[in-house]
């Protein structure tokens, strides 16, 4: 819902929030004053301040105590209030670049840029290894396991194979092929396929054109066509990769964690559990076209998982060329610095697609 607020009233939750994820103390209107110097007076802050509770945008937590953002505060401040530091987005980017992408283990290279993120931000890093049905092919090979049925194998760029059956069709008279006919044509078949898709992504593959297949292989068209795009529908869903985590430890020392119960059950989720939280992170690319983001920002109870039900997790999808391959987010209280964190997010997602397509240097597609 919508909450329409004057300037004032703006200004004046612009800097509660802000004051608020300095000290973590309840804001109250002379705190204001002092530290923004404010041209109004304390009462008329107060009764801002009074209109912005009732509006569910702060709260008191006790009755003698100033006033701290509510979730729907916090929402507000993110999405109307502030801009990510460009500053900030440029140190990490340099400081990524310091990374030696062309040497190394995938997983080890991604966890030493996780690390880095979780340096500059103060949170939790969070990157998930990237993602294998968006791969690209590698090699196809079709393969005739006995009288009407064929396989095609492919080999993907991280050395992982699929492979698709089908029923081989009959000729135009009824009748099934010589099985020597077949074996020599699925081979020429294989060779034609191999120079049109080599290098491809999976979900490209259901739009590679057949119509330079000759007369003489026309019964073998609606064939690729099934298989082709039988291999495409596997990119369409994401599936589960490995988080890989940085920061958690110093993290977990900021006033929030404190707790013992709390931080068992967020290490938990982290460490054991990342199936749970897989899904928040690699959020599906449409719903972040149609919201026009670049990233996502879940706010307290807006994340569906208990454990981090009092945190903000901040992420952005990576990619090679068009295709979301991977994410990248971090996670803290959402007593957070969100021009900084949203910055650091949408950098190290910028910089990650630039280094998977090979612009920056040759990324290690899979680990040994």
């Amino acid at each position: 819902m919508r909450v329409n607020l004057t300037d004032r009233q703006q200004h004046i939750l612009w800097a509660t929030v802000r004051h608020y994820i300095a000290t973590a103390e309840p804001v109250g209107s002379k705190a204001l004053v002092d530290e923004y110097k404010l041209t109004v007076s304390p009462a008329t802050i107060r009764n801002a301040m009074g209109t912005l509770e009732k509006a569910g945008l702060l709260y008191q937590p006790h009755t003698s105590a100033g006033r701290v953002p509510s979730d729907s505060g916090y929402r507000l401040y993110v999405d109307r209030l502030i801009q990510p530091s460009e500053k900030l987005a440029g140190k990490v980017e340099q400081v990524l670049d310091q990374l030696n992408w062309s040497d190394g283990r995938r997983s080890a290279v991604l966890r030493g840029a996780a690390q880095i993120l979780a340096t500059i931000s103060g949170y939790i890093a969070l990157i998930t290894i990237p993602q294998t049905n968006i791969a690209c092919l590698r090699h196809l090979q079709l393969v005739q396991l006995e009288p009407g049925k064929v396989m095609l194998i492919v080999v993907t760029d991280a050395y992982e194979t699929q492979s698709v059956l089908v029923e081989l069709p009959q000729d135009t008279e009824g009748k099934k092929q010589d099985v020597e006919i077949v074996d020599r044509e699925l081979q020429i078949l294989s060779n034609f396929l191999n120079s049109k898709l080599r290098g491809r992504s999976f979900s490209e593959l259901s739009t590679i054109a057949l119509s330079e297949l000759n007369q003489d292989f026309e019964l073998y068209a609606d064939l690729m066509g099934t298989m082709l795009a039988a291999l495409s529908r596997r990119a369409e869903t994401p599936t589960y990769t490995r988080i890989l985590i940085g920061g958690l430890a110093e993290a977990l020392r900021l006033p929030e964690f404190s707790q013992l119960q709390q931080v068992q059950t967020l290490v938990q989720l982290l460490e054991q559990e990342q199936e749970l939280l897989w899904p928040l992170i690699f959020e599906s690319p449409a719903d972040l076209e149609t919201a026009g983001r670049r990233v996502t920002v879940r706010i307290g109870s807006e994340n569906s998982l208990e454990p981090i039900r009092g945190c903000t997790l901040i992420s952005s999808t990576y990619r090679r060329g068009s295709l979301p391959v991977g994410s990248v987010g971090v996670l803290g209280p959402t007593r957070m610095v969100y021009e900084n964190a949203i910055a650091v997010v949408e950098a190290a997602a910028d910089y990650l697609s630039e280094a998977i397509g090979g612009n920056r240097a040759n990324f290690p597609e899979a680990d040994p």
